[in-house]
């Protein structure tokens, strides 16, 4: 079965999905930020086949979320790290993590913790307004159209209803 291609959607959610939306990506992305950096030790943590991460590392490092550096000639082998882009995904990575112990958590508790360096607290993660610094939930955004909207695939109906919420 053919995955469906979001790479040419105008919706900058369906272009970062298709970067980073298959169920592997996000677990890489999080072992290279926690030190896992060599192919082995990922491979060997998330038990993934060899050549799906192969596969995966390839496309994070084509999409701009990965860099890799040689750190051994013969046989040649590689470590990665996250790019500018892969660390600002860490945040998205950590907001998705706190949900999963909010509602999916396993019987056993939180299988990682994270804390805040400059407090020493657990870190739960929250979205708040780069403007004023309130916490934001659901209920407290509105859309709006903007410059590269457009009623094409990825906001065909979305692009119309906000044009008509904008006028209206």
């Amino acid at each position: 079965m053919k995955k469906v291609s979001f790479g040419e959607m105008r919706c900058s959610l369906a272009r970062s999905l298709e970067i980073i939306g298959d169920w592997w990506s996000p677990l890489i992305i999080r072992d290279v930020y926690l030190g896992l950096v060599r192919f082995d030790d990922i491979a060997l943590n998330l038990g993934i086949s060899r050549n799906l991460l192969t596969l995966r590392l390839r496309h994070l490092v084509e999409g701009g979320v990965l860099k890799r550096s040689a750190y051994q000639k013969r046989p040649l082998r590689f470590d990665y790290q996250l790019t500018e882009a892969g660390e600002e995904l860490v945040p998205v990575i950590l907001a998705l993590t706190a949900w999963g112990d909010r509602w999916t958590q396993p019987r056993e508790g939180q299988p990682i913790r994270f804390l805040h360096k400059a407090c020493g607290c657990t870190l739960i993660p929250k979205i708040a307004c780069s403007a004023c610094g309130e916490d934001v939930t659901a209920a407290d955004v509105s859309a709006v159209p903007g410059p590269g909207g457009a009623a094409l695939p990825g906001t065909m109906v979305l692009a119309k209803r906000l044009a008509q919420a904008a006028r209206a």
